[in-house]
């Protein structure tokens, strides 16, 4: 299906599934306090989705939270709302968005990605489906696929090995992109680091 993937030409999307910042990081409260659970969140969110804006890709939001999709049209996303909870609702709720407003390509990228600065190099592709892994090779943290893809998503523990499975099922060509940048998602205390440049030089010696 892939032919020449050379998108960086405003056809792209990037799809950003974000919770209410009150209720995320739960699993963090034995360290953090709600408001800094909240800081922290948001604080991720806000460079995820400015990474996308500097790469010049438009931005879709996936929440179902009033003040997630007023805070996000503030900072120029669109929004769109999920019908069912999950990632996987969200993922669908983004594709869906991005073709209606007519962007063929979607990029998305889990919102507690805190060295994120880029995703423009994922968009140059020969693959249908690009997929950066977490640091661990379980999840996935960014996945890349067109809009016309009909691609079902498996988000959640071992989504790496679902996601090659589904396009493999699909017969869909993959790419594994290692980005020690984007491998680093923050959902328990040991994956908040007290230095971002070790930490992420860290990541590239694994």
């Amino acid at each position: 299906m892939a032919a020449d993937h050379d998108t960086r030409d405003g056809t792209v999307a990037v799809v950003v599934p974000i919770k209410a910042f009150e209720r995320a990081k739960g699993r963090l409260s034995e360290h953090l306090d709600p408001d800094q659970r909240r800081d922290l969140a948001e604080s991720m969110a806000a460079g995820v989705v400015d990474a996308a804006r500097r790469d010049g890709f438009a931005v879709i939001v996936v929440t179902d939270d009033d003040e997630v999709e007023a805070w996000a049209r503030a900072r120029g996303a669109d929004v769109a709302r999920p019908t069912v909870i999950g990632l996987d609702a969200a993922a669908d709720a983004g594709v869906a968005a991005a073709a209606a407003r007519g962007w063929s390509v979607v990029v998305i990228a889990h919102a507690d990605l805190p060295y994120a600065t880029t995703f423009a190099h994922l968009t140059d592709r020969s693959a249908d489906l690009v997929l950066v892994p977490d640091r661990h090779h379980d999840g996935t943290n960014v996945l890349v696929t067109d809009v016309d893809s009909d691609f079902t998503f498996h988000y959640g523990p071992g989504s790496l090995q679902r996601h090659i499975g589904e396009a493999a099922r699909r017969s869909l060509t993959v790419e594994i992109v290692d980005d020690p940048a984007l491998a680093w998602d923050v959902d328990v205390p040991a994956d908040l680091p007290t230095d971002r440049t070790v930490a992420v030089e860290g990541t590239a010696e694994r």
